[in-house]
């Protein structure tokens, strides 16, 4: 039997501003990333989601972003190794009382935008990440991208770790993802997008950009829910993986 992950970013309103259709997308999913204030997020949004996830039986995990609100956490910053672990573990802090507060555990940490990118090619900010989440509860699960630095220093610190893809992005031939920049990054075809998700899922392979194809673990999918396309998206992969026999479960049942 086939089991994989499902994961979305939520949680990402802040103050007046509404960001994405939480409650439709939460509803299709097994895990849930929720910021934590830094990128997006505040104390109001933070509660009502983890009362979501809790409502629709996802499991939680911290999302946590670049003190970057105005560009919603996607610029690079250039931060010391001792300030990204302080970044990290602070926002831990945040979602973990939310939760705490509810009687839930958080499952993961999965960092966002910037922060995400930078450390899948930068092995000191990736260990910086890693050893923030291990000194706070080593039994939290590392998300970050299939095959990076990030997976790489999870391992070594002594965490579990999930292997993530991308449902609607293109991969270079090293397994990074595509720049959003680039003609081709993004996959709008949704029945391409859903037979490639299925090869990663099943064979652990799929086609680069550049045509070869290249080997690949998927533990969870990323799946984005901020308009109504999206969240139909999530309802067509669930459907297809289900028929395919692949069973949708949250990482820690199985990782």
């Amino acid at each position: 039997m086939y089991k994989v992950d499902l994961n979305s970013d939520v949680g990402e309103s802040f103050g007046n501003y509404k960001l994405g259709l939480d409650e439709e997308v939460v509803k299709y999913i097994s895990s849930a990333n929720i910021a934590c204030g830094w990128h997006a997020g505040d104390a109001m949004v933070m509660d009502k989601t983890v009362k979501l996830a809790i409502k629709e039986n996802v499991s939680i995990g911290a999302h946590p972003g670049f003190p970057d609100l105005m560009g919603f956490g996607r610029r690079d910053l250039k931060v010391t190794k001792a300030e990204a672990k302080n970044y990290i573990k602070y926002q831990i802090g945040a979602l973990w009382a939310f939760a705490q507060s509810k009687g839930v555990k958080l499952q993961h940490v999965k960092p966002h935008g910037g922060f995400y990118n930078m450390a899948a090619k930068d092995a000191e900010l990736a260990m910086a990440i890693a050893e923030a989440i291990y000194e706070v509860d080593k039994d939290l699960i590392l998300m970050g991208l299939a095959n990076s630095e990030m997976i790489k220093a999870g391992k070594e610190v002594g965490l579990k770790v999930a292997n993530e893809v991308f449902a609607d992005r293109a991969y270079n031939a090293d397994g990074t993802l595509v720049s959003r920049t680039k003609e081709g990054s993004m996959i709008h075809d949704t029945e391409l997008a859903i037979s490639r998700v299925v090869r990663m899922v099943k064979e652990g392979k799929v086609t680069a950009i550049t045509g070869e194809d290249i080997d690949i673990k998927a533990d969870s999918i990323c799946v984005h829910g901020d308009n109504p396309q999206a969240v139909d998206f999530v309802k067509s992969i669930r459907k297809a993986l289900e028929d395919e026999g692949v069973q949708i479960v949250s990482i820690k049942e199985f990782i």
